[in-house]
């Protein structure tokens, strides 16, 4: 049996980061050196950069987020409401870079 080399990675930190974002205009933001994520709505900027530089294992510069209401819709006559969602666009240092088609 053999030990893997890789550094452990604490579980609380997948719980900030929901899912990357993999729209147009996030893949044009990343010739800026930024990548977008979907994060708990409850996560902090130091939180959410303390998860990706943890995950990731990058240098992150900046670290902006956005919060979408939750609308209210009505789909064939049945009243719902869209869940609310928190947005982070996460600035990386020079050099750096994360594959998100990848997968975490």
């Amino acid at each position: 049996m053999s030990k893997n080399n890789t550094p452990a990675v604490a579980p609380e930190l997948y719980d900030v980061i929901v899912k990357p974002l993999i729209t147009e205009k996030s893949m044009k933001s990343s010739e800026h050196n930024q990548v977008s994520f979907v994060v708990n709505v409850n996560a902090t900027k130091p939180q959410i950069k303390k998860a990706i530089e943890g995950v990731f294992g990058v240098k992150v510069k900046s670290v902006n987020t956005l919060r979408q209401a939750g609308k209210r819709k009505i789909f064939r006559g049945v009243k719902g409401v869209r869940n609310e969602t928190k947005k982070a666009i996460v600035t990386l240092a020079e050099g750096q870079s994360i594959d998100v088609t990848a997968g975490i």
